[in-house]
């Protein structure tokens, strides 16, 4: 699987995926759940909904091509 997203998109989805959650529990409300998606991605470095889109947010300096052994 090919990461199709970069250091300032992973930073913002798992900030934005942590509010969620914390604004979740602290209105103790079950959509908090929704924080999971952002987080996740953020983590993983990989969006599906990016593919079809045929989005990428990696640049040059972003670790983002899988390496393949010689």
């Amino acid at each position: 699987m090919t990461k199709n997203v970069g250091k300032v998109d992973k930073i913002a989805r798992i900030v934005l995926g942590v509010v969620i959650i914390l604004l979740g529990i602290i209105s103790g409300s079950w959509l908090g759940i929704i924080g999971i998606v952002p987080l996740a991605t953020g983590i993983i470095g990989w969006c599906p909904l990016y593919c079809p889109l045929k989005i990428n947010t990696c640049g040059k300096d972003d670790e983002c091509e899988v390496k393949k052994d010689s």
